[in-house]
């Protein structure tokens, strides 16, 4: 639920690195709004899609088929990188979304297919937060099966 902050700032004038984030607006840094889209060399090549709190996979699942995977089409990337973070799921103490863990596992796919289009198949995921440990657990277990179907 969180903007990935840091990875924009680092990318933000870089047109050689796609950044996505899908994230609750407003929260916690209260950054991410969609025009914030990349300066200089980078510009358009950042794309926030801030939603509000109580969104779920309808909201998520749409600006990713209208929004991001487009995107992502667009600029065609050698690799893909996700910041998979699990305190999007229903229950968790700090998000206000309401994924569920089938949720994660339809993502992934989405994901997976992109990379598979662009990038050989390089998808990398780097464990971003989820503070339920329970929840954490089905989620990243459904988030990783997805990602490892296949192989």
């Amino acid at each position: 639920v969180h903007h990935g902050n840091g990875t924009q700032d680092t990318f933000y004038e870089d047109g050689s690195v796609f950044f996505s984030s899908t994230h609750q607006s407003p929260w916690y840094p209260f950054t991410g709004a969609a025009g914030e889209t990349g300066e200089g060399p980078g510009r358009n090549s950042t794309l926030n899609v801030p939603l509000p709190a109580g969104s779920g996979m309808q909201e998520i699942e749409q600006a990713w088929i209208d929004r991001l995977l487009p995107a992502l089409d667009r600029f065609q990337p050698d690799l893909l990188l996700l910041s998979a973070g699990f305190d999007s799921r229903a229950g968790d103490p700090l998000g206000q979304f309401t994924l569920q863990d089938d949720d994660f596992a339809q993502l992934t796919r989405l994901l997976r297919q992109c990379a598979d289009r662009h990038a050989e198949g390089r998808l990398i995921s780097v464990l971003e937060g989820g503070y339920n440990l329970i929840g954490l657990r089905a989620a990243v277990t459904a988030h990783t099966t997805a990602l490892f179907a296949g192989d």
